[in-house]
């Protein structure tokens, strides 16, 4: 064979072989990317919760904060919302679509960061981030109660998500009714009373241990309208696939009730008026970072992951919160907290698993079912084994 081929043939196999080596970079940053997207979305929430603390304290209307975000989220998202419905003329936003948006903003937004913001005022960023974790838990049991769970004690899927939600919810009576001994010497900050509205001397003239139940009661409020409202969306996907622009909307209309329900409070205009450049970034990027980028990131991460991945991270968000106040505010953290966090993203993590192997479940009954019948039962087995590991043999 001539020189000339031999060196031919040498730097095909060459190129060949860096053509595979790139595949198998590119497969892997394809197969990372939704880990950092959503490491990095949950970071940004958890920068918000902290600086939500921070200008609850100086003094600003939970009101105020939520109708300015709300209004920041719905204007950065009302162009994809408008692309959206370009490409999905066949879609019609009826009556009744537009009063389930209404109930939808009511309990997903304007009581949901109601109560948020107000359980984290009278206790600390940290401490309201654990209770997030609850989202999956209290949907699954919302979801029993309007009977579109069920639980068969018999199927080992259904018994890790009963066995999950409970030692979830034992992990929420811990938190609330044991504080036990504090694990650092930085003492409880109190908000000051200066320049207050009434809703921060409220929570001042309150002891320690009243702030403590009061705003424990108030964040797990929050976390049942927020999984009511995971319930009302669902309805109102299946009706109204436009996410985007069922989003902007929700935003729109709870952007709207929190301003009435602020003017019917406190008539006080200047209530309404932003002091420093901490006040304005945050109530902006609330919404432009918090409900609307985050929102699209998340979205993605579902599409791409399927959504027990997204709830699979969301423990991060205490984390990142945790890690901050500590570091950078130096805020008391008691023993309660730590062992009823770790029960909580426990149980989380048993209903996850148990809501993971459920679908799997799903997938290789639908799959027997669409195998015909001809009298052998060697092609279902291998039409379901095909199914469960996602690539053919």
């Amino acid at each position: 064979m001539p020189v000339s081929l031999l060196k031919r043939s040498s730097w095909s196999k060459i190129n060949q072989q860096g053509r595979k080596k790139n595949k198998f970079r590119m497969a892997g940053c394809q197969k990372w990317k939704p880990v950092v997207v959503i490491l990095s979305v949950y970071c940004v929430l958890a920068v918000l919760n902290i600086l939500y603390k921070i200008i609850l304290d100086e003094g600003t209307s939970r009101l105020v904060i939520i109708t300015y975000r709300l209004t920041a989220a719905a204007i950065f998202l009302m162009p994809i919302a408008y692309c959206e419905r370009r490409r999905s003329v066949n879609v019609k936003l009826t009556a009744p679509v537009l009063c389930s948006l209404f109930v939808s903003a009511l309990f997903g937004a304007t009581l949901t960061q109601y109560l948020f913001l107000f359980g984290m005022q009278c206790t600390s960023a940290a401490f309201a981030s654990s209770f997030i974790n609850m989202v999956p838990v209290l949907t699954f049991f919302i979801a029993l109660l309007v009977r579109q769970e069920s639980v068969n004690l018999r199927n080992i899927a259904k018994i890790a998500k009963v066995v999950g939600s409970l030692i979830c919810i034992g992990g929420v009576v811990l938190l609330i009714l044991y504080r036990g001994i504090p694990l650092n010497k930085a003492p409880y900050s109190v908000p000051s009373s200066n320049n207050a509205n009434n809703n921060l001397n409220f929570i001042v003239k309150l002891s320690s241990t009243q702030r403590w139940i009061l705003g424990s009661i108030s964040l797990v409020c929050a976390m049942l309208c927020w999984s009511g409202w995971f319930l009302i969306q669902s309805k109102i996907g299946k009706r109204y696939p436009c996410k985007y622009t069922s989003t902007a909307m929700m935003s729109a209309f709870g952007a709207l009730q929190s301003a009435v329900l602020c003017f019917a409070i406190d008539k006080n205009m200047s209530i309404w008026i932003l002091h420093g450049k901490l006040q304005i970034f945050t109530v902006i990027s609330g919404g432009v970072l918090g409900s609307g980028l985050c929102y699209v990131g998340i979205s993605w991460c579902v599409e791409q992951r399927g959504p027990v991945f997204s709830s699979a991270f969301s423990p991060s968000i205490q984390i990142f919160v945790a890690i901050m106040d500590l570091a950078f505010f130096h805020e008391q953290m008691f023993l309660g907290s730590v062992l009823g966090s770790i029960l909580i993203i426990s149980g989380l993590y048993i209903l996850l698993w148990g809501k993971r192997r459920e679908e799997s479940q799903n997938d290789f009954t639908k799959s027997a079912e669409a195998v015909p019948c001809n009298g052998s039962s060697a092609p279902a087995i291998e039409i379901i084994h095909v199914s469960n590991s996602g690539r053919p043999s």
